[in-house]
């Protein structure tokens, strides 16, 4: 059975854990308390020696890390149901759409980093938090709502993996209690995934490990 290492808050996490779920594949629940540096022990860092979740173990013991490419992996190996349209350009606007989550608010939001702005630049975490959102989300939310290819969920009537980024985010802003307002396709369209079972049981407070 597959392995997923990862940590119930955690929005990479949540994203392998809602494409593993899309994907009907069963894997095996492995949590760590990111806040006792549980993933900088020896054993944790010979799997990632970034000492981040999620880890997606196989069956061979191989360790895949960083979300995305773990869910590019899964796409290829398990190709049912699809997470990337089958067009070109459909892909690259997917691709576009995931990538401003994971590499334009994520990067500046992830627990390192608020615990850096916190303990060294003595600021307000949850205020760089909501900033950092408040400069990416505005252009998702244009993208969306602006194109004809964006139909239930980001793109089309299937969730894939710009849905499965933003549902992951979405999460994390709750809790940093970001306005979401601003965007009502972005709401609109994590309700729509929220209903979905592969969703909800992704979600943070599903968790085993949460608290």
């Amino acid at each position: 059975m597959l392995k997923l290492h990862n940590y119930f808050r955690s929005s990479t996490s949540a994203r392998l854990r809602a494409a593993l779920n899309l994907k009907g594949l069963d894997y095996e629940y492995l949590s760590y308390a990111l806040l006792k540096d549980e993933t900088k022990t020896p054993e944790f860092l010979a799997k990632n020696p970034a000492g981040l979740v999620p880890v997606l173990e196989l069956e061979d013991g191989t360790n895949l890390v960083q979300s995305l490419a773990i869910i590019e992996w899964l796409n290829e190996v398990h190709p049912e149901p699809p997470l990337l349209p089958a067009d070109p350009v459909g892909r690259a606007r997917v691709r576009a759409i995931s990538y401003m989550v994971a590499c334009e608010v994520h990067p500046l939001n992830n627990l390192r980093v608020l615990q850096h702005v916190e303990a060294t630049l003595g600021g307000d975490k949850a205020d760089w938090f909501r900033h950092w959102v408040g400069v990416t989300f505005p252009a998702i939310e244009a993208m969306l709502a602006g194109s004809p290819d964006t139909g239930t969920f980001c793109h089309g009537d299937t969730p894939g993996m710009a849905d499965i980024c933003l549902y992951a985010q979405v999460w994390n802003n709750r809790r940093f209690e970001v306005d979401m307002a601003p965007y009502p396709v972005i709401t609109r369209i994590f309700e729509a995934l929220d209903a979905l079972p592969a969703f909800a049981d992704a979600a943070p407070p599903k968790q085993p490990d949460a608290v």
